[in-house]
């Protein structure tokens, strides 16, 4: 971790026209909710937390009462005390006791980011075409960190995103994880916003004092992309939403998991094996015979399109039976 708040914010304190627009007053106190919370010491932490006199709850009651002289002079107050706190070592004491991030630290990193970059041109992501591979959807935060915990991403391995949308699955990687992430994404429009979204998650770690892996934002066909087919044989971890693929874009990306190193998993919304596949004298070269697959189990709110729970397949490479069946016919 690096020395965190060395940069400064600025908001212009306006209500949205739209509920679904930027919040900068709830962004404001959200921010000093998560500081308190990740960055102070329990002593310093309970003080700004007084339900009575604490800044948290005086910034709060300015806001209810539409007090923008009070809101200001709670800011002023904070940002005194906060860079008195960074200057004397409490802040750095608390990051270096550390030992892994927060995902509620994570999601409000990540949702700083969407809201001033995706949120604004969300309109664009719209223009994506149903009954094609090139249908937009998103897995959120919580999700992508228990596929982070099921596949034991760590910081030293690769970890691929095929059809990385705006990039939210990469960044997260780079924070939670801190592993070498790389995505790649067809749609122009989404990749105009992943790449927006890079240069402020940047930002903001900076803002934060975060320290982050390397991010790879690739444009275009990621089976024709040649960083992504030289990353492949290279990669721990790969994930595909896969949910509204054609069958033909799946069985043209199964092909590629024959160059997969062995116990590479792949992370997918649908089984890239069929049920009841067997490994026979017929099908010798199918990259079916290669992985080993699991069901999991995802809950609700944990995807864009639906709140509903789901499933979801992890696909490990593993040889182990097709050289046993190629060696005595028989697994």
């Amino acid at each position: 971790m690096k020395r965190p708040f060395l940069m400064v914010c600025r908001f212009n304190l306006v209500e949205p026209l739209q509920k679904d627009d930027f919040k900068p007053l709830e962004d404001i106190i959200e921010t000093m909710e998560t500081a308190v919370n990740y960055y102070l010491p329990p002593v310093d932490a309970a003080v700004f937390n007084d339900d009575s006199h604490g800044l948290l709850r005086r910034l709060k009651r300015a806001r209810d009462k539409r007090d923008g002289a009070a809101f200001v002079l709670v800011i002023q107050e904070w940002n005194d005390a906060i860079t008195e706190a960074r200057k004397d070592g409490r802040v750095a004491r608390v990051l270096e006791e550390s030992t892994e991030l927060d995902l509620k630290l994570i999601e409000r990193i990540l949702t700083q980011t969407y809201a001033r970059t995706v949120s604004p041109r969300v309109s664009t992501l719209r223009q994506y075409e149903n009954g094609t591979d090139n249908v937009y959807g998103e897995l959120l935060p919580k999700f992508v960190s228990e596929i982070f915990r099921v596949t034991n991403l760590g910081s030293t391995h690769v970890f691929l995103d095929l059809g990385s949308g705006v990039g939210n699955v990469i960044l997260q990687a780079a924070l939670e994880v801190g592993c070498e992430s790389w995505g790649c994404e067809i749609m122009e429009n989404a990749c105009a916003l992943a790449e927006l979204q890079e240069h402020e998650f940047k930002a903001r770690c900076r803002l934060w004092g975060l320290a982050v892996g390397d991010i790879n934002l690739e444009r275009g066909d990621f089976l024709e992309n040649q960083n992504i087919i030289r990353m492949l044989p290279k990669a721990d971890v790969i994930l595909v939403n896969n949910q509204a693929f054609t069958p033909e874009l799946n069985d043209r990306l199964t092909s590629h998991f024959l160059d997969l190193k062995e116990g590479c998993q792949v992370v997918s919304l649908k089984s890239f094996v069929p049920t009841g596949h067997r490994i026979t004298s017929r099908n010798l070269n199918s990259a079916y015979n290669v992985l080993e697959v699991a069901q999991k189990r995802y809950y609700s709110a944990c995807v864009s399109w639906t709140d509903a729970p789901g499933s979801y397949y992890v696909s490990r490479k593993d040889s182990s039976r097709l050289k046993a069946f190629s060696k005595n016919g028989v697994i």
